[in-house]
């Protein structure tokens, strides 16, 4: 699977979430996410606990003009305490970032409003894509969705949440 995606800084999240619903995002929820990033040769691995599902995700990132795309693989697990202990022990545990999620849609995109512990708020978009995905116009969706909320090109982060806790840290994308 791939995907198109930005993250930014959020100064308010309610105004975010207005200008978005402005444009047809529908709200779908929170979501309360503990993410586990592995130790892995190549690319990046990371444990989603939702408390009440939890998935593998593995990918790699490459950069689109100002926009990251992404190549994912999603696996559900049944039992996450124990495919956390297995990792933990056979890769050794990279970082783990704790998140509230508000999960908007509009179509295939989805926008996050995360509140981040440690950090602040953030917005992500992600346009899902299909094989044949236009680049161009789902680029230029994004770019609308941006200019809504107020977000500049020159505002968007290219790290992960991760390594804004531990600048240190080495390179590995959330």
């Amino acid at each position: 699977m791939r995907n198109l995606e930005a993250k930014f800084r959020v100064r308010d999240h309610a105004a975010a979430q207005a200008a978005a619903e402005a444009l047809g995002y529908i709200p779908q929820g929170l979501l309360l996410q503990h993410d586990t990033f592995f130790r892995v040769p190549n690319g990046k691995l990371k444990l989603r606990d939702e408390g009440n599902r939890a998935y593998m995700i593995g990918y790699g990132r490459g950069g689109y003009a100002e926009l990251q795309l992404s190549e994912y693989h999603l696996v559900p697990v049944a039992d996450a305490a124990l495919m956390h202990a297995m990792l933990r022990d056979a890769l050794g545990v990279l970082a783990e970032v704790r998140k509230r999620r508000t999960l908007l849609l509009h179509g295939h995109v989805r926008l996050h409003l995360d509140e981040v512990e440690g950090l602040g708020n953030f917005g992500e978009l992600e346009a899902v894509l299909a094989d044949d995905a236009d680049l161009v116009a789902e680029r230029a969706f994004l770019a609308k969705t941006l200019t809504a909320l107020g977000i500049a090109d020159d505002e968007l982060i290219e790290g992960s949440y991760f390594q804004m806790m531990a600048p240190q840290a080495p390179s590995a994308a959330d």
